[in-house]
């Protein structure tokens, strides 16, 4: 049975994750705030508390993970540090993936981050897909019409593992 992990597992991210789930997947979703994993826990989602901003606690989570969704495209907080989501601290998840049993990355590329922090972050995947051969997709459908953002993230999964 494949697992997914979704970094970013808030209402978005639980949405995906039931839908994942009724498909078949084993899910697990991060939160960087330990008092949010019981929403994702109860949505049937296995939580994990990490932080995208410190890539191991990303890291430590992916070693029975097919796919992993980077859904950061609303990210908030300090303009440098989500920035950084789409820029340094993506490069280091993709380079560090490449010896781990993932086998796809789905990032956000729709959202209230800047347009353009999600254009570099669009252009961080495609250049590690051509580098490290890693199969990617970009989902850049509008998050407020989550039934087609759902179906996009559910298209990509399909698309890069055939499940």
């Amino acid at each position: 049975m494949a697992r997914a992990l979704i970094v970013g597992c808030g209402c978005r991210g639980r949405e995906l994750g039931v839908a994942l789930l009724g498909r078949g997947w084993r899910v697990r979703g991060t939160t960087r705030d330990p008092s949010r994993t019981a929403d994702i826990a109860r949505a049937g989602i296995e939580p994990a508390v990490a932080d995208p901003d410190r890539a191991m606690t990303i890291l430590d989570l992916v070693g029975d993970v097919t796919l992993l969704y980077w859904l950061l495209g609303s990210a908030a907080g300090d303009g440098e540090a989500v920035a950084a989501l789409h820029g340094p601290r993506l490069e280091r998840i993709l380079e560090e993936i490449v010896d781990t049993p993932v086998r796809g990355f789905v990032y956000e590329a729709a959202g209230t981050v800047a347009a353009e922090g999600r254009r570099r972050g669009a252009a961080v995947v495609a250049a590690a897909a051509e580098r490290w051969r890693i199969p990617c997709r970009v989902v850049g459908s509008d998050p407020g019409e989550i039934e087609g953002w759902r179906g996009a993230m559910l298209d990509a999964a399909t698309d890069l593992t055939g499940i």
